[in-house]
């Protein structure tokens, strides 16, 4: 697994949403050890995703493909061969987490605190507030368009509801993880578990 580091934002996800069946796709196209570039390759030469344009389809793969290599070889394993769908919709939510730091921090600073705060709406300015305070510590993020700003909002979003962490409605769910993807996590990293609203956690001590 490819860790993310801590310095600057990556904010690409304004592509698509969760895919979850072209990450499914990808994942089955995968051999375990060679280059996530050859993936793409052959993802595109077998139409892993049903975009019209190559270059719609290139960057989708690629924003996937960053996805899945932050999950452990044990955590796609499951995803490809016996996850169900539940597991499925938050090993990709995890993904996307680790992917993209400003998630992350979306999903543990505002839904978190939320929902430990018996706020269970998730009202779109939440977004907004907390791009506002990164960004007076980050120039990228700074220098981000309104119409930008505008089409990450949505995305993230429209990701939320597809991994079933809020409800059509916008209200934040109480993640059900099963006990074999908990204990999963748990052994490799887990402080991510504070990505899912009601799972509780520990912090590994270093």
């Amino acid at each position: 697994m490819r860790s993310l580091s801590p310095q600057g934002y990556r904010m690409s996800f304004s592509v698509g949403g969760l895919f979850l069946n072209e990450s499914l796709a990808v994942a089955r196209h995968h051999v375990e050890g060679e280059p996530w570039e050859r993936t793409i390759l052959r993802a595109l030469d077998q139409g892993a995703t049903a975009l019209p344009k190559a270059a719609s389809n290139r960057r989708t793969l690629r924003e996937i493909t960053n996805r899945l290599e932050r999950l452990t070889l044990e955590e796609r394993q499951l995803l490809q061969n016996e996850a169900d769908r539940a597991e499925q919709q938050a090993l990709l939510w995890l993904a996307t987490c680790r992917t993209y730091r400003f998630v992350r921090e979306f999903a543990v600073e505002v839904i978190r605190e939320r929902y430990l705060s018996y706020q269970f709406d998730l009202p779109s300015e939440t977004f907004d507030v907390l791009l506002d305070a990164k960004a007076e510590w980050d120039e990228n993020l700074s220098r981000l368009s309104k119409s930008t700003r505008n089409k990450l909002r949505q995305v993230l979003f429209r990701i939320m509801r597809e991994a079933e962490i809020i409800s059509g409605d916008g209200r934040i769910q109480t993640a059900i993880l099963s006990s074999r993807l908990r204990g999963l996590i748990g052994e490799n990293c887990p402080g991510d578990l504070a990505c899912f609203p009601g799972i509780p956690f520990m912090e590994r001590n270093s």
